[in-house]
């Protein structure tokens, strides 16, 4: 956006949350993107592979995802995002109440079940 003279104000807000902000600042202020091997190193990907890797890579983790419980995948991503904004403490709170209500639910019932008898668990989908 700098480099046409509109400053990525939108971009910025996620970008000024995942990186350094000084690394979050010098992308702004060059324009300049990063390296996939950078955005690594700063934790900003989970991995980097080839062009040839990447369907398979993606697959694997669809695949991982999808595995579990649909049920326990949305509680989780929505806690995720709910606490995000919270002071460390109210996180916590939120973590815990979220915690004790998931541990209520059928799947999660399941889950545990299919631990002690070392089996796959059956989820409700």
């Amino acid at each position: 956006g700098v480099k046409i003279g509109l400053f990525c104000t939108t971009p910025m807000v996620p970008l000024v949350r995942s990186l350094p902000p000084r690394i979050a600042m010098e992308m702004l202020l060059t324009g300049d993107p990063l390296s996939a091997q950078r955005a690594y190193d700063l934790g900003f990907i989970n991995r980097v592979v080839s062009i040839e890797e990447l369907e398979a890579a993606t697959l694997e983790m669809a695949r991982k995802i999808a595995s579990a419980s649909r049920e326990t995948i949305a509680i989780g991503k929505q806690a995720f995002y709910q606490q995000a904004s919270l002071s460390e403490s109210e996180a916590y709170g939120q973590a815990v109440e979220v915690m004790t209500q998931n541990s209520l639910h059928g799947d999660a019932q399941e889950g545990i079940q299919a631990f002690l008898e070392k089996r796959t668990p059956v989820w409700n989908q």
